[in-house]
């Protein structure tokens, strides 16, 4: 039996009824009726010439667009009070960098004994001295095996190694260096906290312990020698370890043997050995290491021959062949050992001499 609206054979086949049920999960509701873009004018609007039947309505601003915005920008607030939190909370900022110490400095002269050994020959002079086994240049200047330490990598360790080796091969081996023309070389490496003691020990020379450059560099007196052999003879070791959590402290001891002839002579005149030991204390902290930059802590130097009467500070003074010199200290010292501290002028050893 048929519905109260319906025929009484029912519907027919193909009727509205079929339709209603085709077309009823299209059947459009009220809110997509109101979010329609195009909506019909009035009669009144329509009786306009030319009015088109359907106007186009402005988009709709939906209140869940400005929630996500309102949403984003209350995150991008609470991720930026947490970064800006964690860089200031007082238990994550860095450790504050400890001031830099100025260099100690300690130079002997070491007067010979007799009159000072030449020979028109300097390879000659090195084959009957001491330095006869010894690398030429930066060759007597080896890393040694690199580990890591408690606080500081392998690769920190090796770069602290290498950063005071070269600043060694520019401060002892650069013949600009040694002959008093320049020494930018080796200032480019000292940290920046050190450049004013630096370049007042160079601008203003003293003999205070703290503004000597020769404290900082080989630093032989033009006036007085020049090099007779650029081959200039070295050996000894660098030892690193570390200070504490922040700071890398590398130990170098070597001895500089130079061939020298007094400056205008002639390439055939006598040359005579030149020895200078150089014991230096350097250290590391982090941005050092950035920067590839060391402090120069403590420089202890022994030097012969040299005249006690001479100041050593400003520049090294070389003795050269045939010249003699006063009394020295009160017993010999020999630079190729590793012996203590000497006096303020200590005096050669003959050992250390070339034999004739």
């Amino acid at each position: 039996m048929g519905g109260p609206g319906d025929p009484p054979e029912g519907t027919p086949e193909g009727g509205p009824g079929g339709a209603e049920d085709e077309y009823r999960s299209v059947v459009f509701d009220e809110s997509f009726v109101r979010a329609a873009r195009l909506q019909e004018f009035s009669a009144e609007e329509r009786m306009a010439d030319h009015a088109p039947a359907v106007r186009r309505r402005p988009p709709l601003h939906r209140g869940l667009t400005r929630q996500v915005l309102i949403l984003a920008v209350l995150i991008a607030i609470a991720f930026g009070t947490a970064i800006y939190m964690g860089v200031r909370h007082p238990y994550s900022s860095p450790q504050a960098r400890r001031p830099v110490e100025p260099l100690r400095m300690t130079v002997i002269p070491l007067a010979p004994q007799g009159k000072v050994p030449g020979a028109a020959d300097a390879e000659r002079l090195y084959a009957h001295s001491p330095a006869a086994p010894f690398p030429v240049g930066a060759k007597g200047i080896p890393l040694p095996v690199s580990r890591s330490t408690a606080h500081f990598s392998e690769s920190q360790v090796v770069a602290a190694l290498t950063t005071v080796k070269n600043y060694i091969v520019r401060s002892s081996l650069h013949p600009e260096v040694i002959t008093g023309h320049e020494a930018r070389a080796a200032r480019a490496m000292v940290d920046s906290e050190q450049l004013a003691q630096f370049d007042q020990s160079f601008d203003h020379p003293a003999a205070d312990g703290r503004h000597a450059p020769t404290g900082w560099v080989v630093r032989i007196d033009p006036a007085r020698a020049r090099l007779a052999d650029e081959e200039i003879r070295v050996s000894g070791s660098l030892r690193a370890v570390e200070a504490d959590s922040a700071t890398l402290e590398v130990t170098a001891d070597h001895t500089f043997v130079y061939a020298l002839r007094p400056t205008g002579s002639a390439s055939d005149a006598p040359a005579s050995l030149f020895t200078v030991r150089r014991e230096l204390t350097f250290r590391f902290d982090r941005d050092d290491l950035r920067t590839n930059q060391l402090q120069l802590v403590t420089s202890y130097v022994q030097a012969g021959p040299l005249a006690c009467a001479e100041d050593a500070s400003s520049y090294l003074r070389p003795l050269l062949a045939g010249q003699t010199a006063g009394s020295g200290g009160p017993a010999g010292t020999n630079p190729y050992d590793s012996d203590g501290a000497t006096p303020l002028c200590g005096t050669l050893s003959a050992q250390a001499q070339p034999r004739a």
